[in-house]
């Protein structure tokens, strides 16, 4: 958004909250505290602006990586923890309504997004065990001088495996019928791979941290039910602060189907809207972001993926790669099929390294996440003076 708009969306907040300092029925604050919260709320909206226009500016091989996710859960933490500070300085105005109704409100729908957290995490240590699979790959395969049919045949037993699980996600994802999906990560397939189920049975012992029944995509629109900004008025009787809580609440949702776009998850959906005035200084990238991960998602080879995290992608591809040099071998092996297998491994070790490197620190965030959304809700409700039941 050009810097005129936001510069006239901040004249109207600040118009609004100076008119307050000659209004004796709503200012209870002393001027100072007034001028204080209006250079924190203007803050507050620089740095979200400044951080989702980072994320919106992405390159395209760098959108939905391991790398990205850590920086939009890192915005969210920062984010967090500025609210949470307007917040905490101006009680006096938190416990009046209707902010006290605002706030609660967030916290709310912060709680729906500890499931989220939670199937996440789910979704991190699928993917650990597919990197498992392509790991029994590259021992078969990597580091060999000469290869041997009985490697050739366990790397292809490892791709089949994988090919297998990623597949059976990919038809749980695109099933209805929830109630029927088992805890674990294992479902009965059609005959044709019966033969495979025994061999991934260890690979499917864990079981999902939510309720088999519940949806990634009811819980997105849960978080968004009723999701509008503050009218002039509200606006006025917080002193701006309504303002403040209508954006966490954007980038609450915005976060979450991120995330449930990027991992694996139960019941994944994106038909999530983002009804955003486009006065906001930060609506731009928002708007930016839902249509760039929307258009990953219409990629013809994304389609009905597990998820759009760009990791899983080049994963896929590779084993794909991997599992056509593999399928059809007469020993001794060529020259120039060879020099593919090797080329092959080489890519997939790749994959595996950013996977080892990137999937810990992640689930480390999303768990700094779910913490600080408990913490931050229980805090926030003891300063309303009501019971915290999460």
């Amino acid at each position: 958004m050009p810097a005129t708009d936001y510069q006239g969306s901040s004249a109207s907040l600040r118009h609004s909250i100076l008119s307050l300092r000659r209004d004796p029925v709503h200012s209870m604050d002393s001027p100072h505290s007034t001028s204080t919260l209006e250079l924190e709320l203007e803050t507050f909206q620089r740095q979200v602006t400044g951080r989702l226009l980072e994320l919106s500016s992405a390159e395209p091989d760098r959108l939905l990586s391991l790398a990205w996710i850590r920086k939009l859960l890192d915005s969210f933490l920062c984010c967090q923890e500025e609210f949470r500070v307007i917040l905490f300085n101006h009680k006096s105005l938190v416990q009046r309504p209707p902010l006290d109704r605002f706030v609660q409100d967030y916290f709310e729908r912060t709680v729906k997004g500890l499931d989220v957290c939670n199937a996440i995490r789910d979704g991190i240590e699928q993917i650990r065990e597919w990197k498992k699979l392509l790991e029994i790959v590259l021992c078969a395969l990597d580091n060999q001088r000469m290869f041997g049919e009985g490697q050739f045949r366990r790397a292809r037993k490892a791709l089949i495996d994988l090919s297998i699980s990623m597949l059976d996600e990919k038809d749980s994802n695109a099933s209805s019928v929830l109630a029927h999906r088992n805890r674990s990560f294992g479902r009965q397939q059609a005959s044709s791979r019966d033969q495979h189920q025994r061999s991934l049975g260890h690979f499917r012992s864990l079981s999902w941290s939510v309720s088999r029944s519940w949806s990634a995509a009811r819980q997105l629109q849960a978080i968004g039910n009723n999701l509008v900004a503050p009218r002039g008025n509200e606006v006025v009787a917080t002193n701006g602060i309504a303002v403040a809580v209508y954006t966490m609440n954007t980038i609450l949702l915005l976060v979450m189907w991120a995330l449930v776009a990027a991992i694996p998850c139960q019941d994944r959906g994106l038909q999530v809207h983002f009804p955003i005035p486009r006065q906001f200084p930060w609506a731009p990238s928002v708007f930016s972001l839902h249509e760039r991960i929307l258009e990953e998602s219409r990629k013809r080879d994304r389609k009905n993926a597990s998820g759009l995290l760009r990791e899983l992608y080049q994963m896929d591809r590779c084993a794909r790669v991997m599992s056509d040099l593999t399928d059809w071998f007469q020993f001794p092996l060529t020259e120039e099929r060879e020099g593919e297998v090797r080329q092959g491994v080489e890519e997939l070790a790749n994959v595996c390294e950013v996977l080892k490197e990137g999937l810990d620190p992640l689930e480390r965030q999303v768990r700094e996440v779910f913490h600080r959304i408990v913490h931050s809700r229980t805090e926030g409700l003891d300063s309303l003076g009501r019971p915290n039941h999460v």
